[in-house]
């Protein structure tokens, strides 16, 4: 059985967890497979954002229990590209939508807070509990997480090892989407609305957004100057504003 699967929806592509015996826990090989199945996206002109989804187990469904400890003193679960799970610090251009259905944590919710937009199922929940087991979030966690909720909420994550609700989740901005329905297809169909733009144009969007969570305000005014430059010398301003008039007639 194929650790990560894959799979086209026109220009969506759905990059599914698949160990759910392990509850999704990362180990070496799985970090190649995913770094691979993002390697594909990013190299397929025809695929434009990406889906990242889990098989999950009933009655207590895992997105992803993060790194395999039983495994933890071998070979790491990562890759020179993409640091842990092949993901965490990958270099992509393309957006990615998390389709969280379950418990994502410690490496599992560092996932998920590498991705773009986060859509989760109301039974979904959220932790960093790497200090249960004396260690620390360090695919990006630690630093990620305040940023995007703040200090305070942060530490009360870090420091107790406690989980959130889906609901609490999408109250702080962890959360993009609650669906009460099919993660994965709630995903595709935020997906495909991303899809149906002009890819440079989602491309610089989101390098331009991400930025933000690491440059000062001068910096980032200087970047704004710079991807003006390159938005209003792309050839496809001319369609966007074609399709803006159409619109408005």
């Amino acid at each position: 059985m194929s650790l990560v699967t894959f799979e086209r929806r026109g220009h969506v592509a759905v990059i599914t967890l698949n160990r759910p015996e392990a509850r999704n826990a990362i180990n070496p090989e799985m970090a190649r497979a995913i770094g691979g199945a993002v390697d594909q996206l990013e190299d397929d002109p025809d695929l434009r954002v990406g889906v990242l989804a889990a098989t999950v187990t009933e009655p207590r469904p895992v997105f992803c229990a993060g790194d395999d400890l039983r495994a933890i003193e071998g070979e790491p679960a990562m890759t020179e590209k993409g640091h842990f799970a092949g993901f965490v610090r990958y270099p992509r251009r393309k957006p990615i939508v998390a389709a969280v259905d379950g418990l994502a944590t410690s490496g599992g919710c560092e996932i998920v807070l590498a991705c773009d937009l986060v859509v989760a199922t109301t039974r979904s929940s959220f932790a960093l509990a790497e200090v249960k087991w004396s260690l620390a979030p360090l695919a990006g966690g630690a630093f990620r997480l305040p940023r995007l909720i703040g200090r305070a909420a942060a530490l009360d994550m870090i420091l107790t090892g406690q989980a959130l609700s889906a609901e609490r989740a999408y109250q702080l901005g962890i959360v993009s989407t609650l669906t009460e329905g099919d993660a994965v297809e709630a995903a595709v169909e935020r997906a495909q609305l991303i899809a149906d733009h002009d890819p440079e144009t989602v491309s610089t969007n989101l390098e331009l957004a991400n930025r933000a969570l690491t440059m000062g305000e001068d910096e980032l005014w200087a970047a704004n100057a710079e991807f003006a430059e390159r938005i209003f010398s792309s050839p496809t301003l001319k369609s966007g504003l074609a399709a803006f008039d159409n619109r408005k007639s």
